[in-house]
C-alpha cells in the first residue's frame, strides 16, 4: 500500500473515490460538481487529501480541513472525510489514512484532530476507537441548515 499526498495533478484520482464518498451518504452521484469541488479544495489549498493505492489503484482517500482552537490556541485538523472502496476494506487502508492524517497533525504541530460520523457507522467508530480517538460527550453538536 502506497499513501501520497494529492495534488491538482491528482484531481481524476481523487474526484471517483470522493463521488463514492458521497453516495455512502446518501448523496446524489455528482463527478462534475465533485470535480469542481475537489479541484476548488486542492487548488486553493482549503484541504488536505491522502490516497491510498494498492498495485497500481486507488482504493481510499482521506481528507483534512485545518481550523483553529482557541481554547488550546493552536491549530487542529477536522477529519471530514475517510473512503475506502468495499473491496479494499478489512486490509489496513483506513488504518494507514488515518495514520498517515495522525502524522499530518503531528508534524504541523496540531492539538487535535476532530471528526464525526453517522451513529449507525459502527465500523468506523470501531476504527477510531482502536486509534485512541475519544468519543466526546462534554459537548452537543448544532447545526443550522442554510
Amino acid at each position: 500500500m502506497h499513501i501520497t499526498q494529492a495534488t491538482i495533478e491528482d484531481l481524476n484520482r481523487v474526484v471517483p473515490l470522493f463521488n463514492l464518498y458521497r453516495g455512502f451518504y446518501h448523496q446524489t452521484s455528482d463527478l462534475p460538481g465533485a470535480t469542481d469541488y475537489i479541484q476548488a479544495r486542492l487548488e486553493n489549498g482549503d484541504s488536505t487529501i491522502f490516497l491510498a493505492e494498492i498495485d497500481g489503484e486507488d482504493v481510499g482517500f482521506v481528507q483534512l480541513y485545518p481550523t483553529y482552537s482557541s481554547i488550546a490556541m493552536q491549530n487542529s485538523w477536522i477529519l471530514n472525510d475517510l473512503y475506502v472502496l468495499e473491496g479494499a476494506r478489512k486490509h489496513g487502508v483506513g488504518e494507514a489514512l488515518m495514520k498517515r492524517a495522525q502524522q499530518l497533525g503531528k508534524e504541523t504541530g496540531a492539538n487535535a484532530i476532530e471528526l464525526s460520523t453517522a451513529i449507525n457507522n459502527t465500523r468506523a467508530q470501531h476504527l477510531y476507537e482502536k486509534l485512541n480517538y475519544i468519543r466526546e460527550t462534554d459537548f452537543y453538536t448544532y447545526t443550522l441548515h442554510l
